[in-house]
């Protein structure tokens, strides 16, 4: 159901494209933002990993780290990789306090997973396990080359729309409309995006739905959605904030607005995800059968989820 709503709102958002930019500039206008939007996001495909691995400073980690609980995290994703059958992927963790997680690169074959040392910190390691195997969902339905797509057109609708005031509409008699252009150019853009968010709301679904089936748990990925969305929103990720077209790569919202099901949101409801992944495992746990929260960064006598001193897992 998930792959045909997809299908559906990229036809949406292609028939949108078409008709923008048949009333900007007609068939040569069309095919020239659509050349344009192309090589932008080309670029930004075949580089997009290591831009947003440095954005994000993430630290490549391997299963000969000192630290055992990041030798447990590198081994349990690799061998999570090789369940679902894919190749493995590189492993990054990334130094802030939020809770999160994204997956990157241009097929299977150039795949990278990032999670913060927040994450390390806060989960058990059935909920990370968890957590990854959402990642490796998206590597797996090359949800990166989905989004990139979806990038490339709605930038050509946006492009279409800058140029809706000076070149069209325009009347039987060649008389421009400037009314219809500003309507154009004010609301095509927002248009483009609700598609692109709705998109990017059913791949996390998707993700949710083959993670819970590679790691054969999906109490333990609702049990770490129900922990990060708790914490998340009280840590403050500089970086995304900085940057906020890439926050539709990650597990959870990290900028500081609530996560829902609406029209202008990149994620879909977290209840609504645990709901669903709770489902699948045969109902919902009573309050007494949850997890507990562990303590966040920072608290005295914090300690790792494996009973460690809590200095973080990076060292």
């Amino acid at each position: 159901m998930n792959h045909l709503k997809t299908f559906v709102l990229l036809a949406a958002l292609t028939a949108l494209f078409g008709g923008v930019g048949y009333l900007v500039g007609g068939p040569v206008g069309t095919a020239i933002a659509l050349g344009v939007a192309v090589a932008m996001n080309a670029f930004a495909y075949w580089n997009a990993d290591k831009l947003v691995l440095t954005h994000y400073g993430a630290q490549p980690v391997d299963a000969d780290h000192p630290n055992p609980q990041v030798h447990a995290f590198v081994t349990d994703t690799l061998a999570l990789a090789a369940r679902a059958g894919l190749p493995a992927p590189r492993v990054h963790i990334i130094d802030s306090a939020q809770p999160n997680a994204f997956a990157t690169g241009r097929d299977p074959h150039h795949a990278a997973v990032a999670a913060t040392t927040g994450l390390l910190r806060m989960l058990d390691r059935d909920e990370i396990r968890g957590v990854m195997a959402h990642e490796l969902a998206h590597v797996q339905h090359r949800d990166t080359l989905t989004m990139t797509v979806t990038a490339t057109i709605a930038g050509a609708v946006a492009m279409l729309a800058n140029f809706a005031f000076f070149l069209g509409p325009r009347d039987e008699n060649g008389n421009s409309n400037p009314i219809a252009g500003l309507l154009i150019m004010l609301l095509a853009p927002i248009a483009a995006s609700v598609v692109q968010m709705a998109i990017s709301r059913s791949r996390e679904y998707e993700a949710d739905r083959m993670g819970a089936a590679i790691s054969g748990d999906p109490r333990a990925l609702a049990r770490a959605l129900e922990k990060m969305e708790r914490f998340a929103r009280g840590e403050l990720n500089i970086a995304a904030e900085r940057n906020p077209a890439t926050a539709h790569m990650f597990i959870i919202n990290p900028l500081a607005g609530k996560g829902a099901d609406n029209l202008f949101s990149t994620h879909p409801s977290t209840r609504n995800r645990i709901a669903k992944l709770y489902a699948m495992a045969g109902g919902i746990p009573d309050a007494e059968t949850r997890a507990p929260i562990v303590a966040t960064e920072g608290a005295p006598g914090t300690t790792g989820p494996w009973g460690e001193r809590q200095r973080g897992p990076w060292g």
